[in-house]
């Protein structure tokens, strides 16, 4: 089949007629051969434009998926919070959910009584009775006694005697604690239940913790507490120390001045202290320059502002501890430290953050307050090697 047709010839007629046929241009195809573009560059945008498209409903998917969590969570939480059922409570409590209902669980009450001597500034704590204790042993009693002291001094501990087989006991003790009446607001009075084993490890019942500035201390009071779980982590205060601190690249030089320090730990047994502190720096994990200041008497808030400047190479900076470490000086005996602090770019929380001002702030003194953490926690955290010796040859 062809489209080509031929008209009849006459014997006149010399030329020959050839009519071509075609199927008419489509409407895109028109549109098309009116822009003044190649073929190529239409092609082109086409996909460029596509590819645009394609990004847009990507971005669109992608919000859509967003709402939709973001209302599934505010869900969960009003459902929590009205205490309706979610399908939230079907997966696996997380353990910190196991110690909260640990936590929930009664443990008993515990009566006691407090009166303070404004004059004497002793603090009398009376412990009366228990009532409604956990049963701790397999026959379904306890055998409870109480421990009592104050967060203050934690060396001074007393306990009542222990009662036989009672989930109700009566102790009707009473016991004086020496604290002078500044002190008694930032003091924490803990009673502390334990069930008493011949033949293992006492376990703790519960604790109560009464922070002495809520009390009104000026009346006699005596009333119930209910036991909680005991504190995981007992922290001993041991004070805080502030110091200043001021480093110049150009000439090497860091400046650490001891300002004060205040709510040191008790360490003597009149109640007082004698505090110095040392300044030390360790390089690489090993102890490489160290000073002193002077020696405070009878004090728990010194006052020393004693600065000491350190040669520190800006090569060496991010490889040195600065160690603040405060200690009691002891005439008959060894001088006890009462805590320390360090900084550097191993540091961490506050110790980091004043070290990092300090290098952000050439030639201009840094100041700030520390508290003063467990030597033993710090050493740890350290990690110091001991100084390289060169051994001495036999003569």
């Amino acid at each position: 089949m062809s489209n080509i047709t031929t008209a009849p010839t006459s014997p006149n007629s010399t030329t020959t007629t050839t009519v071509l046929t075609t199927a008419e241009p489509s409407f895109i195809e028109a549109l098309i051969n009116k822009i003044p573009l190649p073929r190529w560059a239409l092609i082109a945008i086409a996909v460029v434009v596509g590819l645009v498209l394609l990004l847009l409903l990507i971005c669109i998917i992608k919000c859509c998926c967003c709402r939709k969590k973001r209302k599934k969570k505010e869900k969960v939480n009003l459902a929590s919070i009205n205490g309706s059922s979610t399908t939230a409570s079907l997966v696996q409590p997380d353990t910190e959910d196991i110690e909260c209902g640990l936590e929930d669980e009664k443990r008993g009450r515990l009566q006691y009584s407090l009166e303070y001597d404004f004059r004497s500034q002793e603090l009398k704590v009376g412990v009366k009775q228990a009532a409604d204790l956990k049963a701790m042993d397999s026959g379904g009693t306890s055998d409870p006694y109480v421990i009592v002291y104050l967060t203050s001094d934690m060396k001074k501990k007393y306990e009542t005697k222990v009662y036989r087989k009672t989930l109700n006991p009566v102790f009707n003790d009473s016991f004086i604690f020496q604290i002078p009446q500044a002190d008694v607001a930032e003091s924490t009075l803990v009673m502390q239940v334990y069930d008493f084993n011949r033949f293992s490890k006492h376990d703790i019942i519960g604790e109560m913790r009464l922070p002495l500035g809520d009390v009104d201390l000026q009346h006699v009071i005596e009333q119930w507490h209910e036991l909680t779980a005991a504190s995981k982590i007992e922290q001993e205060r041991l004070g805080e120390i502030c110091f200043s601190l001021r480093y110049v690249p150009s000439t090497s030089k860091l400046t650490v001045v001891i300002l004060e320090a205040k709510k040191l730990k008790r360490m003597d047994a009149h109640g007082l202290s004698d505090p110095y502190v040392k300044v030390q720096l360790t390089l690489n994990k090993k102890k490489w320059k160290k000073k002193k200041t002077s020696i405070k008497k009878n004090t728990l808030s010194p006052y020393f502002n004693e600065a000491f400047v350190f040669e520190v190479p800006f090569s060496l900076i991010q490889n040195v501890d600065l160690v603040i470490s405060v200690w009691d000086h002891d005439k008959m005996t060894k001088d006890d430290q009462i805590g320390k602090v360090f900084l550097g770019c191993r540091a961490t929380g506050n110790q980091l953050r004043h070290w990092s001002d300090m290098l952000a702030n050439p030639r201009r003194p840094v100041a700030q307050w520390h508290n003063l953490q467990p030597v033993e926690d710090v050493d740890k955290t350290l990690g110091l090697k001991p100084r390289f010796k060169l051994p001495i040859p036999n003569r």
